[in-house]
């Protein structure tokens, strides 16, 4: 009896001591086991955070844009494309000078994306709707209030088009202008079958606005657009300058244009199609050329601002009582290095005869 007692004694002694080593066992694998975990964990973390040499530039940019404040700057969309690019180039330097982010209208992104690489966001028409905005108009140059405009939620409003908004970052606004490539390649394409075999060509764009111009200058501005003599000055300054220039001529206005523009020497190419509703491919080529003679309006001054080269303008060509210059000043829309032409006013000065 005593020695099964004995045996029972030692038979329990031997399984707690086993259940013991086991318990024992498992604590120090699961102790292994969380610590190779958290250095795994670690090891993604750190992964997931550190740039490879490639993305080191845009996750440094992207940091940088981190650092705005909250909240959605937008602008207006109104007019045609000389004006959209003008709110958008605003809008732009505006928030940017203001720390918070720009974001586009559906509108504004309608007429801008279909020719040009633009990268501010977009926002959803409910978005708009529900937000509080602050509307905030702006005049045709740069005011000193404009440095701090208060508010999370704005909505600039107005026609801008002045490089005194955006020229401190001019290559940005370039960046953001950039043409599609299938727009460059057709552009490019043309004006190398217009260059034929001349080897010293020099491409100036000219655009002639016409249109509403026509009646709006002289019956509500007390202006006038572009006569055949400036042009003529125009081209010819070009004509005595470049070996083989080549007039690129875009107009809404092309039959005025090829009856009043001497294409004899052969170097005219009467090229765009003025169809004001969708004006990328007029606005392509005169940016693609090397100068531009513009007359009034946004259009050809976006044209001139893009190509980089001389432009030339058209300058005094309203009456100096004309309330146009209430909301137009004209060093502030053309560039300091641009070179002006003076309107002929003398239609404007011409008393109506009196009725018998």
């Amino acid at each position: 009896m005593r020695k099964e007692a004995a045996f029972r004694m030692s038979w329990k002694a031997y399984i707690v001591g086993f259940f013991l080593l086991g318990i024992f066992s498992l604590s120090v694998i699961f102790q292994f086991s969380s610590k190779w975990v958290g250095v795994g964990r670690k090891g993604l973390l750190d992964a997931s955070v550190m740039p490879s040499k490639g993305l080191k530039r845009e996750a440094t940019e992207t940091c940088k844009t981190k650092k705005k404040g909250k909240g959605i700057w937008t602008v207006n969309s109104s007019g045609r494309l000389g004006n959209q690019m003008g709110q958008f180039a605003t809008l732009y330097a505006l928030a940017k000078l203001n720390g918070y982010e720009a974001y586009l209208q559906q509108e504004t992104f309608n007429w801008l994306a279909p020719i040009f690489k633009i990268s501010l966001p977009v926002l959803h028409k409910d978005v708009v709707r529900k937000i509080p905005w602050k509307y905030h108009w702006v005049h045709d140059w740069m005011s000193k209030d404009y440095e701090q405009i208060e508010g999370k939620h704005v909505m600039i409003s107005g026609y801008p088009c002045s490089w005194t908004f955006y020229h401190h970052i001019r290559e940005e606004i370039l960046q953001e202008f950039t043409f599609h490539d299938f727009i460059k390649d057709e552009v490019n394409k043309y004006l190398g079958q217009v260059r034929g075999t001349r080897k010293n060509a020099t491409f100036v764009g000219v655009h002639v606005r016409r249109g509403d111009y026509v009646h709006v200058m002289p019956n509500t501005w007390k202006g006038v657009v572009a006569d055949k003599a400036y042009l003529e000055k125009a081209m010819d300054y070009f004509r005595n300058k470049y070996q083989e220039p080549i007039f690129v001529v875009t107009s809404n206005g092309i039959q005025w244009c090829k009856e009043n523009i001497d294409a004899s020497r052969g170097d005219v190419y009467f090229s765009g199609d003025g169809v004001e509703s969708s004006p990328g491919k007029d606005f392509a080529l005169l940016a693609h050329c090397n100068h531009i003679i513009m007359t009034v309006g946004t259009f050809g001054y976006w044209a001139g601002y893009l190509a980089g080269g001389e432009t030339i303008y058209l300058t005094n060509f309203t009456l100096p009582e004309s309330e146009f210059l209430k909301l137009f000043h004209y060093d502030a829309a053309f560039l300091p290095e641009w070179k002006g032409i003076p309107a002929d006013l003398s239609p404007l000065l011409q008393q109506p005869k009196p009725q018998s």
